[in-house]
């Protein structure tokens, strides 16, 4: 949260009142205060519980939403509401401002919790739960309590990310209540049978047996997140120590990632598949930290030898990533994305289906990205420009299909350019003959075909 002052504490002000207004009418007689006291203390330890590194690493905020839809099935709406109160507020404030966030936490679910319960009491659940529940007819508010709790977190989580974080309209409900409407069924349905065995002649104890796989099956959750975050932090190390080496190409790896997935997603390969491949256009040219620095930055037109010594940067590659074992198939992408379909590439001279698909998305992406970058040195081509240069070279440098796939995939959701290496406005190319600005001008209006003697970037090395 960036900022509490003015409209943004005005806002959560504003939803702490409603919560209060909503659990308000439990200070009336008749409110069962034993239940809501062992469902509120029942939170209160699995939410300080879920916090500690137990068994290993700790689970998040949400994982026992189970219990505060059981509290929506078991007591009244203004009673139910105050089940969250206590955890929410002994709760890890986080960041600053911590009353804020508090305030907020414990707010927002005991307002989404009464909705919960307040659907569920209107479409007949109390009396669907008696003993014995009236089954299956129990699952139609069950599920209405718990589309209701969604929807509600979801619109103010929307309401508290425009506001106190600015998020344009547009962006701060998107896909909030798609992402979490089928975890917070299934939470429905633990707290179902939550309420179920605390209404039977086993009691409260027998409910609790339904919290130990809920914590064990978002433990395992929580687990495969961090997990994947460690990919996504590995990723960026090793982009950012190439980007540091190879100034002139800064940034170019994040763009090769994009425009795969482009060519992936219209291929209509599986999410796995695609998020594989943007690994590999990211990491493509990981392969450059072994090559020689004076060589990578090179001004002038580069040496055969130096050539020779470019040329092994995707062998190179291949040994830096061949034990990461998520990348899967991404490093043999790393390997043959220079490979050409008409055998003259490197490093092995593949040819045709002989290269692997991953390697030839990867080679369309790196070449399309390559052609409209603008670099310190010259200017990009326009993206049009660069679309026909590999409708040209298709069949002979690049596989055709994933030609139609890029142009496909640019036509419908179009591109958003490239920042200059350094993020500045480029200087006009160099005219001085053999230098690498006169080069790389030159390299623009000339067919893509095998890398000029130089070196120059613009068909990617």
């Amino acid at each position: 949260m960036r900022a509490t002052r003015g409209a943004a504490r005005a806002h959560i002000g504003a939803v702490a009142l409603g919560a209060a207004l909503c659990a308000g009418p439990a200070l009336r007689p008749g409110t069962p205060w034993t239940t809501l006291a062992l469902l509120a203390g029942l939170y209160l330890a699995c939410e300080l519980l879920g916090r500690r590194p137990f068994p290993v690493g700790s689970v998040g905020a949400g994982s026992f939403f189970p219990l505060l839809l059981a509290a929506a099935f078991l007591l009244p709406p203004a009673a139910a509401a105050l089940v969250a109160v206590p955890g929410s507020l002994a709760s890890r404030a986080g960041k600053p401002p911590a009353a804020a966030r508090r305030i907020w936490r414990a707010a927002e679910p005991a307002v989404a919790v009464w909705a919960a319960a307040r659907v569920h009491a209107l479409l007949g659940g109390p009396a669907a739960l008696g003993s014995p529940p009236d089954l299956p007819y129990a699952l139609l508010p069950v599920c209405a309590a718990a589309l209701a709790f969604s929807a509600v977190l979801a619109a103010l989580d929307g309401s508290i990310l425009l506001v106190a974080e600015r998020l344009p309209v547009r962006r701060a409900w998107r896909g909030l209540l798609p992402r979490s409407l089928a975890p917070h069924l299934v939470h429905g349905l633990a707290g179902l049978m939550m309420a179920v065995l605390w209404n039977s002649s086993y009691g409260p104890l027998a409910a609790l047996f339904v919290l130990l796989p809920m914590y064990i099956s978002c433990w395992v959750y929580a687990q495969y997140h961090r997990e994947h975050a460690a990919h996504r932090a590995t990723i960026r190390a090793l982009v950012q120590a190439v980007d540091i080496k190879d100034t002139y190409t800064r940034g170019h790896g994040e763009r090769v990632g994009r425009a795969s997935v482009l060519i992936a997603h219209e291929l209509g390969l599986d999410r796995e598949r695609v998020e594989v491949l943007r690994f590999a256009g990211i990491l493509h040219d990981i392969g450059k930290l072994g090559v020689p620095t004076r060589v990578l930055r090179k001004d002038g037109p580069l040496t055969p030898e130096e050539r020779r010594v470019i040329e092994l940067h995707p062998e190179y590659g291949h040994e830096i990533v061949r034990g990461i074992g998520f990348l899967g198939e991404a490093r043999a992408a790393i390997l043959h994305h220079h490979e050409r379909l008409d055998g003259s590439g490197y490093p092995y001279g593949l040819s045709g289906r002989g290269i692997p698909e991953c390697a030839r998305i990867v080679a369309v992406a790196d070449a399309f990205d390559a052609m409209t970058s603008t670099r310190s040195y010259r200017r990009g081509r326009p993206v049009p420009a660069a679309v026909e240069e590999l409708k040209r070279c298709a069949g002979t440098q690049f596989d055709p299909q994933m030609v139609r796939a890029l142009a496909r995939g640019l036509e419908r959701y179009g591109w958003f350019g490239a920042a200059t290496a350094d993020d500045a406005q480029p200087p006009p190319p160099r005219e001085a003959d053999g230098d690498r600005g006169a080069q790389g001008a030159s390299a623009l209006k000339a067919p893509l075909g095998p890398p000029p003697p130089d070196g120059g970037t613009e068909v990617p090395r």
